[in-house]
């Protein structure tokens, strides 16, 4: 399972690098581009805290994993979700606080494995 989570947090970064070239030189509209920011920004960080998690997995245990899953999740609805409303002007209403909520969630279970941990 560590090396999915590694897998997805590499796809993370990546994806955080296109869609902050594609903020640069695709989109004008300033408002737009700060929305789209907004997602990179938090995409990227936390491309890296999955990361973290998937290389703390073998001593975190299954806290660590759940913590994994959650950064995944939490990711890809409150990034899909700036970029939907930054590119396409198209709201997906609750999805980003819940995404939000994930995120934190993750770094909460990150913690706790941590503590957990011999």
């Amino acid at each position: 399972m560590q090396r999915i989570w590694i897998i997805l947090a590499a796809l993370a970064g990546c994806g955080a690098v296109a869609m902050g070239a594609y903020e640069v030189h695709g989109l004008s509209n300033p408002a737009a581009r700060q929305i789209v920011d907004a997602g990179v920004r938090m995409q990227g960080w936390h491309a890296l805290a999955l990361l973290g998690t998937a290389l703390w997995t073998p001593r975190g245990g299954r806290l660590a994993h759940v913590a994994a899953a959650a950064l995944v999740l939490g990711m890809l609805l409150f990034c899909s979700a700036m970029y939907s409303l930054g590119i396409a002007g198209v709201s997906l209403g609750r999805v980003a606080p819940t995404g939000g909520f994930l995120l934190m969630l993750g770094w909460l279970l990150l913690g706790a494995s941590a503590l957990r941990a011999r």
